[in-house]
Order: structure tokens, then C-alpha cells, then sequence
């Protein structure tokens, strides 16, 4: 038998770890409203308002506190760092299943978000192990575990609160982040140039914006992350409403369940092959047609008169947005020293982060006004914008480099 090299056992480890640690930020999405009302005897309105707070608040500490974990990670390690984030994770799920009121839960959620680095920096060790010519394949394949979370997250949590109640759930959950960390404890091996990063100066934060900057495209890969996830969450807290509009079944629940998993189970079959055809012919390219892509497919979404005709477009988008994320992070991977990817890549699930908390809000700001149809046709709209934005920073880019040489000739 051949034996495994540390590298594969990592990115094993580490696909194992992402994927619980995804779900686990998902988990509650089906039951959250019933857990805030199981609290007392609180009107909708009131249970309605805390359930959206709850949900945001941590991708907002998380905005805040991933690059800041990144910043450690490159400092002095990125296993202890997974290790500290892990447990702490593992800790403040197991108390989210002791609270007796709804502040509790909310200030809970809140730390949550402070330890939720654990993606960024798993991305970060990998990168750095990983040599420049494979970044989109690997790093496709490792996120593959953390869109299979966000996947079955809601799936998992739905069924383990009917099967043996909230605080169970998230007790059984903890125990299952805690154990995934340690795989990481005993199975990761991380290995650390010190004679190079003695040698080496470490970069002040300055000093990262400023190589941020300097590089059009790679500032642009972070405001494009954002603004996919906006587009994708948009329709987050209207899929259901738009299914029930489509079909006249009494399953609504479970078909709007259906249509959301579509995308993922796309996502989950193209993100590893999107990251390997960026490796060959250029992962801004990839993404650029992959925008034009999904801004297209988002319009039909918008017409359809059929659940199946909705479902059939969601999978198809699932596969075009799939190549997206995973040939964002290759980019960061091949731009930006070693020295700096934990915090880069910070940056970059930052960004990601904040997509999720504007996404849903601005999907319902703009159906109250004018309909849910019209929010297919505004975020279609958004990743044209995005195609636009990137295309113009390449050319920029391009000019730059044009300029140099023939300074140099």
C-alpha cells in the first residue's frame, strides 16, 4: 500500500473539517424562528425581527475578525490557529443549546462570527503547500467540503431538530466540530520555511493593502466577492415564497428545499473542473466567462412558469457559480506572497461574508417594491456589473505591464 503524502492527508483532513464547519453556520437556518419562540411567548413580528439579527450578526463579526485570524495564521502558524478557532467553535455551539433567552442566543451568534476564520485559514495552509500551477484544481477541491456544508447544513439541522430537539442538535453538532478538530490536531501537518521567514521581513498590515492596490485585478477579485455572494443571497429569504407561487402543492416547504439544493448539487459537480481549467488557461478568464454566465441564467429565472423549469435553471446556475469562489482564491494563491496568504485570503471570505448579510436584505427591499420576479433581473444585472468591472481592471492591468516593458526596451 503506497502511503499518503502529508500534503493529500491535509487537504483530506481539512475537506473533512470545512465541511462541518460550513454546516454548522448553516445548521440553524431551518429551526431558528422555532428555537427564538420555544424562548417565551413573543408575538411573529418580534420572533420575525430576531430571527433575521440572529442570522446576520455573525458574518458581520465574521467580516470583521477573518483577516484578523489570517494575520495570526501567517505570524506564527496556521494549525494552531485552526485549532484555536475549532475548539472555540465547538464550545460556543454547545452553549447555544443551554440558552434561555433570546439576548443570549444573539450575543452567542456574535462570537460565533469571531471565530468563524476557520475556511480562510484552512484555505491559507493549503495555498502554501500547494505550488502554483495546481492552486485552482486543490483549492477547488477543498472547497468542495465547505459548499457540501453550506449544502447540507440546512438538511442536517432540520432533521436533527425533529429527530431529538434543539439543544440536542446543537450539542450532537459541537461534539462533531470538536472532533473534526482533532483530526486537524493529530492528522495536519504544517510545514514552516523558518530559515526563509527569518530571513524575510513580515509585512505590516500597510504593506498588504498596499500590494493590494498596486494590483488592479487582485483588489477587483475582492469586491467581486463580495458581489457574487450578494447576488447569490438575494433570493436566500424568497425562495420559498416564489416556489409556493409556482406550485399549488402543500410541500411547499420541502420543494423550496428542493429548488435551493439544486444549486449546491451543481456547484458541488463543476467547482473542482472550473478550478482546473483556470490553472491552464487563466482563472480571471474563467471568471469572466463564468459572470457573463450566470448573469445570463439568471434572467430566465425570472419568466418561468414551472417549478421544474425553475429547478432545471438553479442546478445550472449551481454549476456556472461553482467555478467562481474556488478560481478567486487560486487567483489570490498566485498573486500574493506565501507570507501573507492567511491574511489575503481573509480579506477574501471577508468580503464573502459581508455578501451574505446584503444579499437577503436587498432581495426583500427590492421584491417589496417591485416583486420577486424583478430581483432575477437586478442581480442579473449586478454580475453583468461585475463582468464589466473585472474586464476593465484586466485591460488596466494590461496597460500597466505594457508601459513597464517598453520603459525596460
Amino acid at each position: 500500500m503506497v502511503p499518503i503524502s502529508y500534503e493529500k492527508r491535509n487537504l483530506l483532513i481539512l475537506w473533512i473539517s470545512n465541511f462541518f464547519v460550513a454546516a454548522s453556520m448553516t445548521m440553524i437556518m431551518p429551526f431558528l424562528s422555532l428555537y427564538i419562540e420555544s424562548m417565551g411567548n413573543f408575538s411573529e413580528a418580534y420572533v420575525q425581527r430576531w430571527a433575521g439579527l440572529i442570522f446576520s450578526i455573525t458574518f458581520i463579526t465574521a467580516f470583521l475578525f477573518s483577516p484578523i485570524w489570517g494575520r495570526i495564521g501567517d505570524k506564527f502558524g496556521y494549525k494552531p490557529v485552526l485549532l484555536t478557532i475549532g475548539t472555540g467553535l465547538s464550545v460556543n455551539l454547545y452553549l447555544m443549546g443551554l440558552m434561555q433567552s433570546v439576548i443570549e442566543l444573539f450575543f452567542l451568534r456574535l462570537v460565533m462570527g469571531v471565530v468563524t476564520g476557520f475556511i480562510s485559514i484552512s484555505l491559507a495552509l493549503v495555498a502554501s503547500q500547494t505550488p502554483k500551477r495546481m492552486a485552482g484544481e486543490v483549492l477547488g477541491t477543498l472547497q468542495t467540503g465547505n459548499v457540501t456544508g453550506n449544502l447540507f447544513g440546512p438538511l442536517i439541522g432540520g432533521a436533527l431538530a425533529d429527530w431529538v430537539g434543539f439543544k440536542y442538535t446543537f450539542i450532537i453538532t459541537s461534539c462533531a466540530i470538536f472532533i473534526a478538530t482533532l483530526f486537524v490536531f493529530f492528522g495536519v501537518k504544517e510545514r514552516r520555511n523558518t530559515e526563509k521567514s527569518r530571513k524575510r521581513e513580515i509585512y505590516s498590515r500597510k504593506e498588504v493593502f498596499d500590494l493590494i492596490f498596486q494590483k488592479k485585478v487582485l483588489a477587483t477579485m475582492m469586491l467581486l466577492s463580495m458581489l457574487v455572494q450578494v447576488a447569490v443571497m438575494t433570493l436566500q429569504p424568497l425562495l420559498a415564497l416564489y416556489v409556493s407561487q409556482l406550485s399549488k402543492s402543500e410541500n411547499t416547504a420541502f420543494l423550496a428545499g428542493v429548488t435551493f439544493s439544486a444549486t449546491g448539487f451543481g456547484n458541488l459537480l463543476a467547482t473542482r473542473s472550473w478550478g482546473k481549467l483556470g490553472d491552464r488557461i487563466g482563472h480571471e478568464k474563467v471568471i469572466q466567462y463564468l459572470l457573463i454566465a450566470c448573469a445570463l441564467i439568471f434572467i430566465p429565472q425570472g419568466l418561468v412558469t414551472k417549478l421544474w423549469q425553475l429547478i432545471a435553471l438553479r442546478f445550472i446556475l449551481g454549476i456556472a457559480v461553482g467555478g467562481i469562489i474556488p478560481c478567486m482564491t487560486a487567483y489570490v494563491r498566485q498573486t500574493s506572497p506565501l507570507e501573507v496568504q492567511g491574511e489575503m485570503q481573509g480579506y477574501n471570505v471577508s468580503f464573502r461574508f459581508l455578501g451574505n448579510v446584503i444579499g437577503p436584505a436587498m432581495g426583500g427591499f427590492i421584491s417589496g417594491f417591485i416583486g420577486i420576479s424583478s430581483v432575477f433581473f437586478v442581480t442579473s444585472g449586478l454580475l453583468f456589473l461585475a463582468f464589466l468591472i473585472l474586464s476593465w481592471s484586466i485591460r488596466q492591468e494590461g496597460e500597466k505591464k505594457h508601459k513597464v516593458r517598453s520603459i525596460h526596451v
